[in-house]
C-alpha cells in the first residue's frame, strides 16, 4: 500500500511542476483565444490574462477586430487539405501488394468511421489559434462488432486533444521522439471514471477554462459585452492523469501510470507497439500550425497579429474620439456664468436656452480643428501590415474577385497567396500520415478475430471486406503529390479540358477509347456519368480479378477485347505478374478472339 501511496505522490508532484514550467505557453494560449472571440482588452500579468478597463468615462474602446477574418480564411483554407492515404507494398511480392491494397482499404474504412473530417476541421481550429493539437490513438475493447455476432472486437480510437491537456517533460524538446515521458491530463466525471477503471472517486472542485462573457469595450454613454476564456468551478469530477514514460534501460517495454486522486488506477507497461520494430512509443501525433525551432510548442498566426491588431484599435478608437469632439463639442465657459450641473446633464440640445451671467463672456465651443490625414494612413498601414505579417491577400479576406487582366496572372496571385500556407499544410498532412501509420499498427496489433470494414469506392457504392491484424505486412504511407489548395473541382476540369484539347487523351486516330473516357469522368469529379461507362468498369474489374488468378481466367464473348488487352498488359509491365507466360498468353487469346470477331463483322457488313 505504500508503495502505491508513494507513486501516486511522485505522479502528482511532477505534474505539479510541469504544470508551472508550461505555463507561460498557457497564458499565451489564452490570449490567443481572447484575441480570436474579440476580447481584446486584455493582457498577461503575473496573475494570469487580466482585462484592462477605461481610465476615462468617456475613452472610446471598440473591437475592430481583423484576427478573426484571418484565421477563418486560414482555416477554409485548409479545410480542403483532406488527403487520403495510400500505402506502398513493403515489396514486389504479390502478397505484399494485396496486403497494401488492403491496408488502404482498411485506412479509408476506418477514417468514414472515425469521421476523421470532423476531427481534422476540430485540430485544425486548436492549432490555428493555439499553434499545437495533438491527436491521441487507442484500442477501445468494447467497440466493435462482427456484423451478425453478438460479441465485440475492438476497434481503435482517434481523440482530438487541446494543447491544455498535454504536459511534456520539456518544453523545448522539439518533438515528441525527444520526450523521456508525457503527462496527459483530462477532467472526467466521477460516474465516467467509476465506468472506464471501476472505481469509485470522491469528486473535486476543479477549474477549467470556459468561455463567458466579460464587459470589457464600450465608447461614450455605453458598454457592450464580448466572450472572454475564463475559469469556471466544476463540480463533483475528478482529474485523471496518465503518465506515459518511454522505454528505457529499466523499463523496456516502457510504463503506463494513470492516477485520479489518492487512486493509483493502473500501473503497467506502455500499451501499443507503435514504433519501427516493435518499439512502444507514445500513442499521440502532434500538429502544429507554425513549427518553432527549439521549442515543443507550435506558434500561431495570431501571435504575430496581437500587436497590430492592438495599434489598429488604438487608431480607430482615437479617432473616433477625435469626431466625438467634432460632433459634440467641447464648450468653455467662464466660471460662475453658466448653471454647470445642468449642461453636465442635459449638454447642448437643439432649441436649449442657454443663459449666462450678465457682464459675463459668453461660452463657446473650442476650436477642434479637422482630423489629422496622419490617422487616415496609419489605418491604411496598419490595414497593410496584416496581410504581410498573416500572409493571407486581401482578395483572400474580402471574398472580392482579383481584377487580373489574364489567367496567368491570376494564377500567379494564387500561387503567391498559397506559398505561405504551405508549411502549415505540410503539418497537416504528416500529422494525417502519422496518424494513418498509427492506426494499422495498431490493427495489426489488436485485430486478432476478423473485423469488418466497409467504405464507398469511386463510383459511390458499399464494398464490404473482413480482415485480421495478421494481413497487414506494410504501414509505408504516403499522400499524392498535388497541391491541395489548387486541386479543387475548378482546376481539375480546366486542366482535364486543356489534355483532350491537345489530343493527349487520344489515340493515334484522334479517338478516345472508352477507359480514357471513364477516367476523364472520373477525373472531372462526375464518377460514371453514364450507363455505358458503368459497364466499362464492370469490365476492368473482371479483368483485374483476372490478373490476381490467372488459372480460373475465362474468356467470355462478350468481354470487351481491349480493355481487358490493356489491363492484362499494364499488370505484366508493371512487374506484378508472378505467372507471366500465362498472362501473356491469355492476352494472345483475347487478340485472337477479337480478330475473329472483327473478320465476323466485316463479312456481316
Amino acid at each position: 500500500m505504500q508503495f502505491r501511496e508513494e507513486i501516486v505522490a511522485e505522479i502528482k508532484k511532477d505534474f505539479e511542476n510541469r504544470r508551472q514550467n508550461r505555463r507561460p505557453y498557457e497564458l499565451a494560449w489564452q490570449l490567443n483565444m481572447n484575441f480570436n472571440m474579440g476580447n481584446q482588452y486584455c493582457s498577461i500579468s503575473p496573475r494570469g490574462v487580466e482585462q484592462e478597463d477605461k481610465f476615462f468615462f468617456w475613452q472610446e474602446k471598440q473591437v475592430y477586430n481583423h484576427i478573426t477574418p484571418v484565421v477563418e480564411t486560414r482555416l477554409s483554407r485548409l479545410a480542403k487539405v483532406r488527403p487520403r492515404p495510400h500505402v506502398r507494398p513493403f515489396s514486389s511480392d504479390e502478397k505484399d501488394v494485396q496486403s497494401a491494397k488492403l491496408a488502404e482499404k482498411i485506412l479509408n474504412s476506418t477514417f468514414d468511421k472515425l469521421e476523421m473530417d470532423s476531427l481534422m476541421s476540430l485540430a485544425t481550429g486548436w492549432s490555428e489559434v493555439c499553434g499545437t493539437v495533438f491527436y491521441k490513438v487507442g484500442w477501445q475493447n468494447e467497440k466493435g462488432q462482427i456484423k451478425g455476432k453478438p460479441f465485440k472486437t475492438g476497434e481503435v480510437t482517434v481523440t482530438v486533444c487541446p494543447p491544455f491537456e498535454i504536459y511534456p517533460d520539456s518544453n523545448v524538446a522539439q518533438s515528441l521522439d525527444d520526450c523521456a515521458s508525457l503527462i496527459h491530463a483530462r477532467v472526467y466525471s466521477t460516474a465516467d471514471v467509476k465506468k472506464i477503471w471501476g472505481v469509485d472517486v470522491k469528486g473535486e472542485d476543479i477549474a477549467v477554462f470556459s468561455i463567458d462573457n466579460t464587459t470589457g469595450i464600450g465608447g461614450l454613454g455605453y458598454n457592450s459585452t464580448v466572450p472572454s476564456v475564463t475559469h469556471q468551478t466544476k463540480k463533483d469530477v475528478a482529474l485523471v492523469l496518465e503518465r506515459y514514460t518511454c522505454p528505457n534501460a529499466t523499463d523496456k517495454q516502457g510504463k503506463l501510470e494513470i492516477v485520479c486522486g489518492e487512486h493509483l488506477l493502473y500501473s503497467g507497461e506502455m500499451p501499443f507497439i507503435l514504433g519501427e520494430d516493435g518499439q512502444r512509443k507514445l500513442p499521440f501525433i502532434r500538429q502544429q500550425a507554425q513549427s518553432q525551432t527549439g521549442c515543443f510548442w507550435g506558434a500561431s498566426v495570431i501571435e504575430r497579429l496581437i500587436p497590430i491588431q492592438r495599434a489598429y484599435n488604438a487608431v480607430k478608437n482615437r479617432k473616433h474620439e477625435f469626431i466625438n469632439r467634432l460632433t459634440m463639442g467641447v464648450l468653455e465657459v467662464e466660471d460662475g456664468s453658466v448653471d454647470i450641473e445642468n449642461l453636465e446633464d442635459e449638454g447642448l440640445s437643439p432649441g436649449k436656452i442657454l443663459v449666462y451671467r450678465q457682464g459675463a463672456n459668453r461660452p463657446q465651443l473650442m476650436a477642434s480643428g479637422s482630423i489629422p490625414a496622419d490617422f487616415a494612413y496609419e489605418e491604411r498601414s496598419l490595414l497593410e501590415e496584416f496581410r504581410v505579417v498573416s500572409g493571407v491577400s486581401e482578395f483572400a479576406t474580402t471574398s472580392q474577385t482579383a481584377t487580373a487582366s489574364s489567367g496567368v496572372a491570376l494564377q500567379l496571385m494564387l500561387d503567391q497567396d498559397d506559398v505561405r500556407m504551405q508549411m502549415s499544410i505540410e503539418n497537416v498532412k504528416m500529422a494525417i500520415k502519422l496518424l494513418a501509420k498509427y492506426l494499422l499498427k495498431l490493427y495489426k496489433q489488436f485485430a486478432t478475430s476478423p473485423k469488418l470494414g466497409k467504405f464507398a469506392n469511386d463510383e459511390g457504392k458499399v464494398e464490404e471486406f473482413y480482415f485480421k491484424g495478421n494481413q497487414l505486412s506494410s504501414d509505408d504511407v504516403v499522400f499524392d503529390t498535388e497541391n491541395d489548395l489548387t486541386n479543387s473541382v475548378a482546376s481539375r476540369r480546366n486542366m482535364v479540358s486543356e489534355l483532350v484539347k491537345m489530343g493527349i487523351l487520344t489515340d493515334d486516330n484522334g479517338k478516345m477509347t472508352k477507359s480514357a473516357k471513364a477516367k476523364v469522368l472520373q477525373m472531372l469529379g462526375f464518377g460514371n456519368w453514364e450507363d455505358s461507362l458503368d459497364l466499362t468498369k464492370l469490365h476492368v474489374k473482371k479483368a483485374q480479378n483476372e490478373n490476381f488468378d490467372i488459372d480460373k481466367a475465362d474468356l467470355l464473348s462478350v468481354d470487351d477485347h481491349d480493355i481487358h488487352i490493356a489491363e492484362h498488359t499494364r499488370y505484366v509491365i508493371s512487374g506484378q505478374a508472378k505467372k507471366r507466360e500465362k498472362v501473356l498468353a491469355h492476352i494472345e487469346q483475347h487478340k485472337a478472339l477479337k480478330g475473329l470477331v472483327q473478320n465476323e463483322q466485316i463479312q456481316n457488313g
